[in-house]
């Protein structure tokens, strides 16, 4: 793995091959991330709405063990159940991309740094005419890292919309992000051109 910085400024490892995606180590975490999803939509619906209550010691556990926070699983939970969005296997997709590389580049280990809100693009800041893309590509980079703020989503009520438009997937531009390493450009012109924006 080689590893590199860009938009957000935090080391990416780079995988060399598109093969670096594995097959996670343990095989039955998606079935289990899956009753966790369930369960936390159950507790939603009982009034529990907040990642402490929401989810049960073992539950966050578990989801320690994979690189997922309470926070982030809760915030999709939320979402879904406010806005009918993101969808069970948009999030099964970005957790399976979050534990390769926590599996693959960190070893395992969490990252005992959170970004700061304020290291965060603008909203309104643009790239090749194409604002919320500079923030976006920051905000998967921390996702990638574990490294996200409890205020910070990915695949919010803005990341929606944006990856829509861009005719991407918020799965897609996570792993595009993760091959792409510290080169912006590539991942500019990918979506550029995946949005028909390019010849």
């Amino acid at each position: 793995m080689d590893s590199a910085s860009g938009i957000g400024g935090s080391e990416i490892a780079v995988p060399k091959t598109s093969a670096s995606f594995p097959d996670m180590p343990t095989p039955d975490w998606e079935s289990e991330f899956r009753a966790v999803h369930a369960r936390a939509i159950q507790a939603w619906n009982a009034g529990r709405r907040s990642p402490r209550s929401m989810f049960s010691p073992e539950d966050t556990a578990f989801l320690q063990s994979i690189g997922c926070t309470c926070q982030e699983l809760f915030d999709f939970v939320d979402d879904l159940q406010d806005w009918g969005e993101p969808g069970l296997e948009t999030v099964v997709e970005i957790q399976r991309i979050r534990l390769a590389y926590f599996t693959e580049v960190q070893h395992g280990q969490l990252s005992h740094h959170v970004a700061s809100m304020d290291d965060l693009p603008p909203k309104s800041e643009a790239v090749d005419g194409i604002p919320w893309l500079p923030r976006l590509i920051a905000k998967a980079r921390l996702k990638l890292r574990g490294e996200m703020p409890p205020d910070l989503m990915y695949g919010c009520g803005g990341d929606r919309p944006f990856v829509a438009r861009m005719r991407t997937t918020l799965p897609d531009l996570l792993r595009l992000v993760w091959e792409s390493g510290s080169d912006d450009r590539r991942i500019i012109d990918t979506v550029r051109r995946t949005a028909g924006l390019l010849p």
